[in-house]
């Protein structure tokens, strides 16, 4: 066996070296296609939940009632008004008063209501705002007679 033809015989060097180019495209095609497709699953479960809340003014207090939809944590549900704002799992407060308080970790389901002092010019809006804070909504809007 001759060893300079053995050391210059370079037959099988294409074939090897196209596997291993064709491996390395392979992965990374892969890569970026997993990257792609687990980023759009965080987007996916950030969306706001769907639900309808009904506005009941009585000249002074307005009665905001949770009509259907998603049950939504009660921390990540706020009434914003005009002067004040107040979260729906504050319960009796200045800005949001009520039979009826909610704490941390209760779910807003429906039937469930809270009543806000206001006055006839001010807005009202029920906030949806996810505790990561990547997500916020708002789930209704209420405007007083003279607004």
């Amino acid at each position: 066996m001759n060893i300079k033809s053995l050391l210059s015989d370079d037959d099988a060097v294409s074939p090897v070296i196209g596997v291993i180019l064709m491996v390395a495209i392979t992965v990374i095609l892969a890569a970026v296609i997993a990257t792609f497709v687990l980023g759009l699953g965080d987007q996916v479960s950030n969306t706001a939940p769907q639900a309808s809340f009904s506005f009941d003014y009585d000249g002074s207090d307005l009665t905001i009632t949770h009509n259907g939809g998603d049950s939504i944590n009660a921390e990540e549900l706020f009434v914003r008004g005009t002067n004040d704002d107040g979260s729906w799992s504050d319960g009796a407060t200045d800005t949001v008063s009520g039979s009826t308080t909610y704490s941390d970790g209760d779910k807003i389901s429906a039937g469930d209501s809270v009543t806000v002092s206001v006055d006839d010019g001010d807005t009202v809006r029920v906030v949806y705002q996810s505790s990561e804070g990547g997500t916020s909504a708002t789930l209704g809007t209420w405007e007083g007679p003279s607004a």
